[in-house]
């Protein structure tokens, strides 16, 4: 059986799962969307490869998959395997004591050259899948944090300009417990969205084993049904946090039940209470909130004659993990490609990485005030900048240059400034200027160093000069400010001082 073919993110995350979250196959195949018996070959190929957990030190994503899925040949047989009657086995496994393994060994007596286990297995999973039963959940302690976004939204005011917009409502609810967390966010962003999750994690206290969001473009990048994948920065959040993260199937709504229960109660108990109060600002609204959800919290469930409260301090909160010292910092993600200047382009700034990855595909990292650039043949980042809000400008560090523009680049913009202010005002003004009008300051080292080096033909006043001409006219390069200095005025030019009387020079008179 050929296996899928996976990324080495997902593998490092399928090992991740297992090895620091402790999940089965089959949840680990839930949440990174693939077979459980894709897993299983993963997880064989990383005991034979014997790596250990974490993995080593300065493991490129190539050199796992190197030492995971070395390149072969396989044979393809041509021989259709005869399959199992499923209807048969799904009666047996009602039996008591009667399991799949069971039944597998038994059609291998009768089929030697059948299918092997993870494959029965997976076909038969195929194969209930279409019958579609009723499915009761059961909630372990502390294990899953449903999310979703209400359908009913809230209107804010502009007091202001009267303008109105819709608030969107994060719910949040234990398995378990039901203990439910709501707030009101301006929209349904993915900063929004991974707030709402380290806001509810406060709230909660602890951390759960496993999120259950809905396939929200947020939450999953790619809604398929077979192999979706994560949001790259809900996939950092749940490694920052240590969680796993199994999104609800497609079209199967008993997996979001609970969440969906929830998001009903905060309607009827939440926001129709609120329906008749007009609110001017989101700060508001979530005080309301807040006061609301409370109350719902305290409120007492007729089917259990208890609080969620008193019911998730007795069963999820004693379950709930320590939250680590520091909540989530929100991060964005976007993959680039390095362009022949050895930058790539975040948000219109340009940043550098080394040039040896010129034409490279790099994934970037930005927090608020830095900015990581990473590459699959190293683990860690191949750059690392404060993040710049000026577009259009280039942030570039000397290590990464060639070592032809390295040399050229030792003529930095202060030297150059310090050197024009020694010559006046105006030369500084210019040299000032024609580095900031250039879209990479690099760029505009050289014309500023071919016009200070005119210096030495040229006295101070006439720079002076011609740097205020080139100013006013806007002329900022080096060819236009060489032929202001050729043609000034006579009346701008120094006059030369007359040569000092003196016997041995005969003056104009000997020659006539």
């Amino acid at each position: 059986m050929s296996q899928e073919r996976l990324s080495m993110r997902k593998v490092s995350e399928i090992l991740r799962l297992k090895n620091e979250c402790h999940l089965s196959n089959r949840a680990i195949a839930r949440s990174c969307r693939i077979s459980h018996s894709t897993v299983g070959e993963c997880l064989r190929r990383w005991a034979a490869a014997s790596l250990g957990w974490p993995l080593p030190s300065g493991l490129s994503e190539a050199d796992l998959e190197r030492l995971l899925y070395p390149e072969e040949a396989e044979a393809s047989g041509g021989m259709q395997k005869p399959l199992p009657d499923w209807k048969e086995v799904h009666e047996e496994l009602k039996k008591r004591h009667v399991t799949l393994r069971l039944l597998w060994t038994e059609y291998r007596e009768a089929h030697p050259d059948g299918y092997g286990y993870s494959r029965y297995c997976e076909l038969y999973d195929r194969w209930e899948e279409k019958l579609d039963p009723p499915m009761r959940q059961k909630h372990k302690a502390g294990e899953k944090f449903y999310v979703d976004y209400a359908g009913d939204t809230v209107p804010i005011t502009e007091p202001e300009t009267g303008e109105v917009s819709q608030a969107e409502i994060f719910v949040g609810v234990m398995g378990a417990s039901n203990y439910t967390y709501a707030e009101a966010q301006s929209s349904q962003a993915l900063p929004n969205w991974i707030g709402g999750h380290v806001r509810a994690f406060a709230y909660l206290g602890g951390l759960p084993q496993i999120l259950v969001p809905d396939n929200l473009a947020q939450g999953v990048k790619k809604a398929c049904r077979y192999e979706p994948d994560l949001n790259p920065t809900y996939q950092e959040m749940a490694e920052y946090y240590g969680l796993a993260v199994i999104p609800a199937r497609v079209r199967r709504p008993r997996d979001k039940s609970k969440v969906e229960v929830g998001v009903q109660v905060v309607e009827r108990w939440i926001l129709a209470r609120l329906r008749n109060r007009s609110f001017f600002s989101l700060a508001e609204l979530n005080r309301a909130i807040a006061k609301l959800l409370q109350e719902l919290n305290e409120r007492p469930m007729e089917h259990l004659e208890k609080t969620r409260h008193e019911l998730f301090a007795e069963v999820d909160q004693p379950a709930l993990r320590p939250l680590p010292e520091r909540p989530y910092k929100y991060a964005s993600f976007k993959t680039c490609r390095v362009n022949i200047d050895y930058h790539v382009e975040f948000e219109k700034h340009f940043y550098s990485v080394p040039y040896t990855l010129i034409h490279e595909e790099v994934r970037v990292r930005a927090t608020e005030h830095m900015l990581e650039i990473f590459h699959k043949s190293r683990p860690e980042p191949v750059a690392l900048h404060p993040r710049s809000s000026l577009p259009g400008r280039y942030s570039t560090q000397l290590a990464h240059m060639p070592p032809k523009h390295q040399k050229a680049a030792e003529w930095d913009g202060e030297r150059l400034l310090r050197w024009a202010a020694e010559i006046g005002p105006q030369t500084a003004q210019l040299v000032q200027a024609i580095i900031a009008n250039r879209r990479h300051p690099e760029q505009a080292f050289r014309s500023c160093l071919g016009i200070l080096r005119l210096s030495s033909q040229a006295s101070p006043a006439q720079m002076e000069t011609a740097s205020q001409i080139a100013l006013q006219a806007h002329l900022l390069n080096y060819s236009a400010f060489k032929d202001i200095l050729e043609h000034l005025p006579a009346s701008k030019k120094d006059t030369p001082s007359p040569l000092p009387a003196h016997e041995n020079i005969r003056g104009q008179s000997y020659y006539q």
